[in-house]
């Protein structure tokens, strides 16, 4: 079951909060397994199932990044291992990234380690801001707005994911200075 349809609310990458964690606790107090001990074993099972479901629900919908991974995946845009591809431009300047990163591996300068994460933060940031009026407006589209609006989504996702690992490599430097 959709993890939208069993929270009876609207897919939207920008979800009411309040809304998944009131329906969380509605059907954790409605299918807590306590309450059906003394029934078969074929119904404790079925308990059991609604449980975990409205469990790894609420962990899903209450994540910004994992919502929005659950989404992209519904919609089969999110491929294992397949056809992720980004943006030329945005590998290049991601390339740049990472070659400033390991020439810090052979020669460490803080000054430089701070100036590749201002980079990399003006990057998230700007995809951030490029993204969020196409979050907002999501719930409302359809079709082939809808379609384009889910693309642009994947897109910021995927360079997002790649952002973050290039933010672990540069934790990792600050840890070590």
């Amino acid at each position: 079951m959709n993890y939208f349809d069993l929270y009876n609310i609207p897919e939207s990458f920008l979800a009411d909060e309040k809304a998944i964690k009131s329906k969380y606790y509605q059907l954790s107090r409605e299918y807590h397994p306590d309450f059906f001990a003394n029934e078969g074993q074929e119904r404790q099972q079925e308990i059991l199932q609604l449980s975990t479901l409205n469990t790894n629900a609420y962990r899903t919908l209450s994540d910004s990044d994992l919502r929005m991974q659950y989404i992209l995946k519904e919609h089969g845009l999110l491929e294992e291992g397949g056809k992720n591809e980004l943006p030329p431009a945005f590998l290049m300047e991601m390339m740049e990234l990472n070659e400033e990163l390991m020439e810090l591996e052979f020669d460490f300068d803080a000054d430089k380690l701070k100036e590749i994460g201002a980079k990399s933060a003006g990057v998230v940031a700007e995809l951030e801001n490029d993204i969020l009026p196409v979050l907002q407006r999501y719930p409302e589209l359809h079709g082939v707005t809808k379609d384009e609006a889910l693309q642009q989504v994947k897109t910021y996702y995927l360079k997002k994911k790649y952002l973050l690992r290039i933010q672990e490599t540069l934790s990792k430097f600050a840890a070590r200075s």
